[in-house]
């Protein structure tokens, strides 16, 4: 599935050479996620290098897809394009039941957009781009985490509240 179909950016798997700029945008989700939880007070650099080996692990693999829009050039002084968005999306086989009838569960993991690139449709594209991807293997359900800024997009394309609550644990 190269680059998406019809209007908009174009939308293409990320390869080996996006490494560093997939580390930069995945660092920036946080920052911009903020809170103690996602950005907490006590936290170093130290995961942005374990990030980077599993990233190029996960570059290959079926049950990940990792896709990108190119910047345009104009947002670095030395002319390197950059990446102007990604996404990340996981495919989670479970046990079935009734209502997952394969167990089939995708994971939207993150996208976000360069803030120089912001309102431009990357967002949008990356998404409908991974959608495809999810009904292609039969998805029985895709869940995500939005923030406050993503949630109208999300909805717009179909996303609605989860029944289950949700808790979690750290060891």
């Amino acid at each position: 599935m190269g680059q998406r179909k019809g209007n908009g950016p174009a939308v293409r798997q990320a390869v080996e050479y996006d490494l560093v700029e997939l580390v930069r945008l995945r660092a920036l989700l946080f920052e911009n996620l903020g809170g103690h939880f996602f950005s907490p007070a006590s936290a170093d650099d130290v995961w942005l290098d374990a990030l980077a080996v599993v990233l190029k692990e996960q570059l290959t693999t079926d049950a990940v897809r990792i896709l990108v829009v190119d910047g345009d050039g104009d947002s670095d002084s030395d002319g390197d394009r950059g990446l102007a968005a990604c996404g990340i999306a996981t495919i989670e086989q479970r046990l079935p039941g009734p209502h997952l009838r394969n167990g089939r569960i995708g994971h939207v993991i993150g996208v976000v957009t360069d803030p120089s690139y912001r309102r431009r449709g990357h967002s949008r594209s990356i998404m409908r781009s991974l959608l495809d991807w999810f009904e292609e293997r039969e998805v029985a359900r895709v869940d995500l985490y939005a923030s406050a800024e993503g949630e109208p997009l999300y909805r717009e394309l179909g996303f609605t509240n989860h029944p289950d609550p949700a808790l979690y644990w750290r060891p």
